[in-house]
């Protein structure tokens, strides 16, 4: 039986990643911040260890003797500091998992890292972003998220460069059962309340998270060292997607579109507030968002996404059970 750790079990994606470890029998140890915390995975056999991604010998005693590792807990920048300042926080967090893991053997790591970390292609290429498109460090100076997930990345990518068995994976906008944080499934929630009527004129990749687990458990066994796999789905219009989202509800959808010249107006106002900041980061790269290709990931570990309407169906399903929804008038 294989023996694994998973880090951010108690979240979205590195819940269902532990999941579809179990599903394949093997032994899913997973560190959490929070003694009790179980995310979705109340009701499943997993080893709990109890510490902080910091401190090296909770880390050491969670790696030990571990097959495989998913690093699904990279550092989410929120509060008042600094880009600077954030940066520098994902920067030790990521180094402390990086220096342990190394510790312990380095058994094969897969990261999730971020969508962010794809830059988009250059004026005049009108295509999909792939792996071969990088951000740039700096491109969005206001958004923290972009550039802590870029400098986390690239540290990753320089383990693997002194041949350390390290996998980097982008999904790109995860939705489906499981979102314990209401992270994407906010949006959902939304949209099946009948709120989501005005659209922003940006592009969406849409992926399914079991998608995304399962193309986790492929990389970890076959996934190339050093190498980015983007795990992406369906590309559509912000409008397209809360259009859809909603009529899976049974609710109406988007009636408006805003300008982007009022999202640029919004983005110069509330960058002057420092509690805002991540949210005027957000913003400024909306007008960026580019369509993606999984093709890699296709090719490579045998992505397949499934139907957006399968998505959202078991989604709304999940949040039902749990209470958030109330249950749909229709049923797409």
């Amino acid at each position: 039986m294989r023996r694994v750790l998973v880090l951010g079990a108690s979240g979205f994606i590195g819940g269902q990643v532990a999941r579809a470890c179990l599903a394949q029998g093997w032994h899913v140890r997973a560190l959490r911040r929070r003694p009790g915390a179980t995310g979705d995975l109340a009701d499943a056999p997993i080893e709990w260890v109890d510490g902080d991604l910091a401190d090296p010998r909770v880390l050491g005693r969670a790696l030990d003797g571990v097959e495989f590792v998913f690093h699904a807990a990279g550092y989410y920048p929120q509060g008042r500091a600094s880009v600077a300042e954030h940066i520098a926080r994902g920067r030790r967090t990521m180094q402390a998992v990086l220096q342990a893991w190394q510790s312990a053997g380095a058994p094969r790591m897969v990261y999730t890292s971020s969508l962010s970390t794809i830059g988009w292609p250059p004026p005049g290429q009108s295509r999909p972003a792939n792996e071969g498109d990088r951000y740039v460090p700096g491109r969005l100076p206001r958004s923290a998220y972009y550039e802590v997930k870029a400098a986390m990345e690239q540290q990753a990518l320089e383990a693997a460069s002194l041949q350390a068995p390290l996998i980097v994976v982008n999904p790109t906008a995860v939705f489906g059962p499981g979102d314990v944080h209401l992270t994407t499934a906010r949006l959902l929630v939304l949209a099946a309340r009948g709120w989501a009527r005005v659209a922003v004129p940006a592009t969406l990749n849409v992926v399914d998270v079991r998608d995304v687990a399962a193309a986790h458990l492929t990389a970890a066994e076959v996934g190339a060292i050093g190498e980015r796999y983007i795990l992406g789905g369906v590309n559509l219009s912000v409008r397209e997607f809360l259009a859809r989202a909603a009529a899976a509800a049974g609710a109406p959808g988007p009636r408006w579109e805003i300008p982007m010249a009022w999202i640029d107006w919004a983005t110069s106002m509330i960058s002057r507030l420092p509690v805002l900041a991540s949210a005027a980061g957000h913003l400024q790269a909306m007008r960026f968002w580019p369509a993606y290709d999984s093709g890699k990931a296709e090719r490579g570990l045998g992505l397949q996404p499934r139907p957006l309407q399968t998505t959202l169906r078991d989604a709304y399903d999940w949040l039902e059970a749990r209470g958030h929804l109330r249950r749909r008038r229709t049923m797409v």
